[in-house]
């Protein structure tokens, strides 16, 4: 199998490795005007965009799938996909819930609404996988050639160390992004720096991404700043470790040590963890180029792009009319 990832997981004659796919899914989704985004229909057959990114996983050989979720949100969650997915894929539930932080912490954030963020979703899995994971976000779909190459990646890696004793092996989807703008409002990346060998040597979280006539714009402490169409961006598809969570549970403790009790927004973001550990050199990033165009339902108005968009997908045969 190539390193890359470009064979997939057909064509080996490696023994297959468990692999597992872990879902962000409890997000309230704010800017969505109120619905849950993450379980709007956009398939010809009532299919969601998860639907979608669980054909691609398992196509790619990942067998089971993790789905992180508010408790409150189960009852739905399993009769509008998890039933159905259970008939093909192993899966299992986590659940991200606000109050669920060390016990010297709880009840200082009294007013807050959210969960903790993207680290803490992940954290939420430790007790349930113990192989090699890919992380998605439920509502992005990303296109069938990061999920080849990063289950080719973490199939070809012992996962624990390369190279150097001590310094974890990570990978991520890199997008281009002009394939990861919406339409209508702005978005969050993660912006890289990416050297020749194609390894991350910065990740920086930017808000309020949009496209402009030949460049993008951001807002970065107040100021507006350009970034290239070209940019190398995350779009939260890492490829990790099980060892990755020993990581994540020391550092959200430190994480909230350093909140005071005012501070109800502020999230543990994938982005921001595994640029400190890079700056500390505990972690090795490897950049996997995608050049599919992602689409996802970040505001409303997106949701008909989208359908439009899978409907083009189908027409050209890379899905069946009924996925399942």
């Amino acid at each position: 199998m190539n390193e890359d990832g470009r064979n997939g997981a057909q064509g080996s004659s490696l023994v297959k490795k468990d692999m597992t796919l872990v879902i962000m899914a409890a997000g309230i989704g704010s800017r969505f005007g109120g619905g849950i985004k993450q379980l709007e229909p956009v398939g010809p057959n009532g299919e969601i965009i998860m639907d979608y990114s669980i054909h691609d996983a398992v196509e790619a050989g990942f067998n089971k799938v993790v789905f992180v979720i508010r408790k409150n949100l189960e009852e739905d969650f399993k009769r509008i996909i998890g039933s159905r997915i259970e008939k093909k894929v192993n899966v299992a539930y986590a659940y991200q819930e606000l109050g669920d932080i060390p016990e010297a912490y709880k009840g200082r954030w009294k007013d807050r609404k959210k969960p903790w963020g993207t680290g803490q979703a992940v954290l939420s899995c430790k007790d349930i996988v113990k192989e090699p994971f890919l992380v998605i976000n439920a509502d992005d779909y990303y296109g069938k050639e990061a999920y080849r190459a990063i289950y080719g990646h973490l199939s070809c890696r012992n996962a624990e160390t390369v190279g150097e004793p001590g310094i974890m092996d990570i990978c991520m989807a890199g997008f281009v992004l002009k394939n990861t703008l919406s339409e209508n409002g702005t978005v969050t990346r993660g912006v890289c720096c990416v050297n020749k060998e194609s390894m991350l040597t910065d990740i920086e979280e930017t808000y309020d991404i949009t496209g402009k006539d030949g460049y993008a714009s951001a807002l970065r402490d107040g100021r507006e700043i350009k970034i290239s169409l070209d940019s190398s961006v995350s779009m939260n598809m890492w490829g990790l470790p099980p060892q990755f969570f020993g990581k994540l549970e020391q550092g959200f403790e430190e994480f909230l040590a350093n909140l005071d009790g005012n501070e109800l927004k502020k999230e543990y973001l994938l982005p921001q963890i595994i640029g400190d550990m890079l700056g500390k050199k505990e972690a090795r990033v490897k950049v996997l180029p995608s050049h599919d165009r992602w689409f996802g339902v970040t505001y409303k108005e997106d949701k008909a792009a989208v359908v439009r968009a899978i409907r083009g997908l189908i027409e050209k045969g890379m899905y069946p009319g009924k996925l399942y």
